[in-house]
């Protein structure tokens, strides 16, 4: 007895192999893209050699080089800063400030803010860098 089996041509396109195909690349291109982007002011932070990174929460102060301060991304005067750190550092755990200089911002700007931010009760101050490539 001899089967017959007719050769016909696929009318149908199979898109199961092409849909793992593209979910592969999409997961590839995913993991091996960089998604690290701060949100908010720009401020070129200064390198260092021995950056840890802090993964925590904070309280942020962040003071660009036109001279402007932000807390926690709000835009304050230097007269204000003292006010207004009070009421975070009141309701912080740990009573850490992370300050965020510009690389260009003077000494004086800087130190003035630690002041002030001493004077309210910051217990510990860190002062955000970027690695050094």
């Amino acid at each position: 007895m001899k089967f017959q089996t007719e050769q016909k041509l696929l009318s149908v396109f199979a898109y199961s192999s092409l849909t793992d195909i593209v979910f592969l690349l999409i997961i590839f291109f995913l993991l091996t893209s960089s998604f690290v982007v701060q949100p908010g002011i720009r401020v070129q932070l200064p390198k260092s050699e021995q950056a840890e990174q802090e993964t925590q929460r904070h309280i942020v102060i962040t003071v660009t080089d036109k001279g402007s301060i932000y807390l926690n991304d709000e835009s304050v005067t230097m007269e204000t800063l003292g006010g207004r750190l009070a009421q975070a550092l009141a309701g912080a755990q740990d009573g850490m400030v992370v300050i965020k200089a510009d690389q260009n911002v003077s000494l004086q700007s800087a130190v003035q803010v630690m002041d002030i931010a001493k004077g309210v009760g910051a217990s510990r101050m860190l002062i955000a860098t970027q690695p050094a490539m």
